[in-house]
């Protein structure tokens, strides 16, 4: 078993965090479905519509102490952060933050640096050293470190923060951690349920 198998094992969140590693009750089956669907994200994103990507931010940060415990490391650690939104049909519908050490920035998962505009899943599901951690989702509050640089980023048209779902997991490569935080916006969620009307998909299977 390799040192990232034993981490993704003990990856749990902290008594004060609001990520939880199961659904909330209060979800709706639709919202579990895509809090919690496996594979890459812009794969299912793609089935209900013209995915459109665009990276607002890309900078180094310190680690925020209430994420700490996602990437395994002290808080104020330098971390590289990608942030992007996702468009589905012209439709504003998901803000997503990646971030990982700065030293893997430069070495195991530089591929990060160079994407561009396109998704992280490019680099993701094509290396057998990488393994994924189970999801975590949650609600957004006002302070959480998601929703502040949603609200930042986004400005006038970001919704308040508890109409706002977010998932979130950590991919491991040889040790060195890269989390992925998807925020999806109320504006998903219609489209969502047409696409699974139109493709004869009740919500009752979803």
């Amino acid at each position: 078993m390799t040192l990232a198998i034993i981490w993704f094992m003990e990856l749990t969140p902290p008594h004060y965090s609001d990520w939880l590693t199961a659904p909330s009750p209060s979800f709706s089956r639709q919202q579990k479905y895509w809090l919690f669907r496996p594979g890459a994200l812009t794969a299912g994103l793609r089935k209900v519509g013209n995915v459109q990507l665009s990276v607002v931010r890309e900078q180094v940060q310190g680690l925020h102490p209430h994420e700490a415990w996602m990437l395994q490391r002290q808080a104020r650690t330098p971390i590289w952060v990608r942030e992007i939104t996702m468009s589905i049909s012209g439709t504003p519908s998901v803000f997503a933050r990646s971030f990982t050490p700065l030293a893997a920035s430069h070495g195991l998962w530089q591929g990060m640096r160079r994407l561009r505009t396109r998704p992280l899943a490019d680099m993701l599901y094509h290396d057998a050293q990488i393994t994924r951690s189970h999801f975590f989702s949650c609600r957004l509050k006002d302070q959480q470190p998601l929703y502040r640089s949603a609200r930042r980023l986004l400005g006038a048209q970001c919704p308040p923060a508890h109409c706002m779902l977010a998932r979130c997991s950590v991919f491991w490569r040889l040790g060195e951690p890269l989390l992925v935080a998807e925020c999806f916006l109320p504006e998903f969620w219609p489209l969502a349920a047409r696409s699974a009307c139109e493709q004869g998909l009740s919500l009752q299977a979803l």
